[in-house]
């Protein structure tokens, strides 16, 4: 059940123009935009290799939390979840599927913007074995909250607080911009944020070669478990 449940929610996912315009296409735009225009101080070094790895933590957020709240938040107010609901799925097992859907999503993504990437001159190093672990548990944390949040709050709601959510961690989760340029109170509080974790370990070990981000990973961990406990909890079908 739960394989033929992804294999649908990849290809609805996939078919769907406005989802690919948040998940693929934006990030693809900042990467080019922000690492060939002279906007934003990313430090030393050249600024692909700042951004990529915060770009990729991007793609995480936009499919796995914005895109997946505001499809499966349409498809609680349409009645899909609902008919879903008298199925002999169990609530574990869609949320199971979803985020299977989003993983299979998130490797044509990272795919392309590692590709981008190359072409502007990226030099990554690191370990390929942290970052598959970084990305595997930013999808779990993402997918969890948008879960969450899709499963609590009308249809509305969610668009208008998942694109709000997306905009502001864009610009305060140390994705374009450094965490070292905000207030010392405020980087203590963003560097919780599971997009911080993520954008930063994945920053310490390609740009800098460093090894496992094991402080990162517990962050993401935690998320992960709220997140995905809260839904599990708290989801409803209609």
């Amino acid at each position: 059940m739960i394989r033929a449940q992804a294999a649908l929610e990849t290809r609805m996912l996939l078919r769907n123009g406005e989802q690919l315009l948040l998940t693929v296409v934006i990030p693809a735009l900042v990467l080019v935009l922000f690492s060939t225009v002279d906007v934003i101080d990313t430090g030393d070094g050249e600024a692909v290799d700042f951004l990529a790895p915060g770009v990729l933590a991007l793609a995480v957020l936009s499919t796995a939390f914005t895109g997946q709240a505001i499809a499966t938040g349409f498809e609680r107010r349409y009645g899909v979840l609902k008919r879903l609901g008298a199925s002999p799925l169990p609530r574990w097992a869609l949320m199971t599927a979803k985020t299977c859907s989003v993983l299979v999503t998130e490797v044509l993504q990272v795919a392309l913007l590692i590709a981008i990437a190359f072409g502007l001159g990226w030099s990554p190093h690191g370990d390929p074995v942290s970052v598959a672990l970084l990305l595997a548990l930013g999808t779990a944390a993402f997918s969890g909250l948008g879960l969450l949040m899709a499963g609590t709050l009308k249809a509305e709601a969610t668009l208008a607080a998942a694109n709000l959510v997306f905009l502001l961690l864009l610009v305060g989760g140390g994705v374009m911009v450094p965490l070292e340029k905000f207030p010392d109170a405020a980087q203590s509080v963003l560097q919780l944020l599971p997009i911080a974790a993520l954008s930063d370990g994945l920053r310490d070990v390609l740009r800098d070669g460093a090894g496992t981000p094991w402080a990162d990973l517990g962050i993401l961990a935690a998320w992960a478990v709220l997140g995905l406990g809260a839904a599990a909890r708290f989801f409803r079908w209609e």
